[in-house]
């Protein structure tokens, strides 16, 4: 029986012990896309205890609870901080092939030293000596970011953001890392959603400008794209629960604009067509500047009614959806690419079934000179584990080339969370030594070791530009 995730956690060969340990290990992170607060950076935040650090916000954990019969109060209520760390003790230890298993331990191992395996018996005595330890000052948010050699995290901004809070972090120069902001522009685009008629109003007061028309609004988001470039800003990102697609046509567009803007109905293929101009000028926007674009697929989100006007969106009531995307994906990035405005590109699937359509679109759309300029996105959220990982890049080196991969990202809003780059790369590197060990790639070792740090460092930096 091997040990409890000892140092050859994850690692079923000597291949894969050599990868992880004498290259992947020692690579820094490049964590492009995540949900950590610029505002919690820049303030240096210290946590009350690791219930604040480790389950404030963490819809991961809140799920595992709720599935336990963990009262609400001490899941996302009001509940004593303590009992709220037993009682997803209690749940966690009985989550076997949960990959929140693995990763809470990790947390503990990395952040705090603890290899005592968490449970109900154990929780009140690692609450007690974890949360001594978050009153030193390098268990602050900085610390924590420094203690995982990260050398550059990509927040999720909205193009209305004044970005004050990464001026201020990069002005101060404490953090190693760089804090570089995200362009979400959603809001925009979701025109049939509630308060999209606000939200323009809004963008119109940070653009500076008057926002009359779809042509206006792709104006106004210019002017905030080339804003956040100043800032450093070099990747967007777009929640595509379902793929738009409708005739790329202004006169089509307006009419969604001004009946949204007006509150009146809205005709389908208005959207469609509003959606579709705003996704293709966007796509331009990035060209030009060489930023790459993120598209999350396949999401269906806050499900529960009663739990989202209790407490609003992204605590725990999300799901993996079935639409369709092989169409509707095909023809905007093929609109993007006619008009020679198709910027590099990552597609994530939150859908599984998918992975084949994505793997394969990649082809349609590769460029001379570019290496991997359109992405399979790294295994999401509900995937984003063992087998879920294992199969993304099954999928990806079936159908593509691996080894252009950019490989892992946090999409996590907890400030420990990095460890999951690590889980990531222990996975990489046993799914390449097997195959190694298995006869069906050679035994190189110093261009294994260079496939394995480029996958999990290289290419993200080389991808970005950053």
């Amino acid at each position: 029986m091997r040990p409890f995730m000892d140092e050859h956690f994850l690692l079923s060969n000597d291949t894969a012990k050599m990868l992880y340990h004498e290259a992947a290990a020692k690579m820094p992170i490049i964590d492009y896309h995540c949900h950590l607060s610029p505002r919690e950076i820049a303030q240096n935040i210290k946590f009350n205890n690791i219930t604040h650090l480790m389950l404030g916000g963490d819809h991961y954990k809140w799920r595992a609870m709720l599935s336990w019969g963990v009262d609400e109060d001490l899941i996302r209520g009001d509940g004593d901080d303590k009992q709220k760390f037993i009682a997803f003790a209690d749940a966690l230890s009985h989550a076997i092939g949960n990959p929140l298993y693995h990763w809470t331990h990790l947390e503990l191992q990395r952040v705090f030293g603890v290899n005592t395996p968490l449970n109900k018996n154990t929780a009140a005595e690692i609450f007690d000596y974890t949360s001594e330890l978050l009153q030193k000052d390098e268990y602050r948010a900085q610390g924590l970011i420094d203690k995982f050699n990260v050398d550059y995290l990509c927040t999720t901004d909205d193009p209305i953001d004044d970005l004050a809070f990464h001026q201020a972090i990069a002005a101060e120069g404490k953090l190693r890392a760089r804090v570089l902001p995200t362009f979400r522009p959603d809001k925009a685009i979701n025109i049939d959603r509630a308060g999209f008629a606000d939200y323009i109003h809004q963008l119109s007061r940070a653009a500076g400008m008057e926002i009359k028309s779809t042509a206006d609004v792709l104006t106004a988001l210019e002017r905030r794209v080339e804003y956040f470039h100043a800032c450093g800003c070099r990747i967007s990102d777009h929640a595509l629960d379902t793929v738009p697609y409708g005739e790329p046509s202004f006169k089509q567009a307006d009419k969604a604009f001004h009946a949204a803007m007006e509150g009146e109905e809205m005709k389908q293929k208005h959207i469609d067509s509003y959606r579709t101009v705003l996704m293709a000028g966007l796509g331009g926007m990035y060209a030009q500047r060489g930023w790459a674009q993120q598209y999350h697929m396949n999401a269906m989100r806050n499900n529960n009614t009663a739990m989202f006007r209790r407490y609003g969106p992204d605590v725990g009531f999300d799901s993996i959806t079935d639409a369709a995307i092989a169409h509707n994906l095909s023809r905007l990035m093929d609109l993007q690419d006619a008009q020679g405005q198709l910027p590099k590109t990552i597609l994530y699937s939150l859908n599984p079934a998918a992975n084949h359509v994505i793997g394969t679109m990649l082809g349609n759309f590769q460029q001379s000179g570019v290496k991997g300029k359109i992405q399979m996105g790294s295994a999401w959220w509900f995937l984003d584990q063992k087998d879920g990982m294992e199969e993304q890049m099954r999928t990806l080196a079936n159908l593509g080339v691996l080894g252009a991969f950019v490989g892992m990202l946090t999409d996590s809003r907890s400030f420990i969370s990095y460890p999951r780059h690590e889980y990531f790369r222990r996975i990489l590197c046993n799914l390449i030594g097997t195959w190694v060990e298995n006869g069906e790639y050679p035994y190189d070792e110093e261009a294994l070791k260079q496939l394995v740090m480029d996958i999990s460092y290289n290419n993200a930096k080389n991808y970005f530009g950053i």
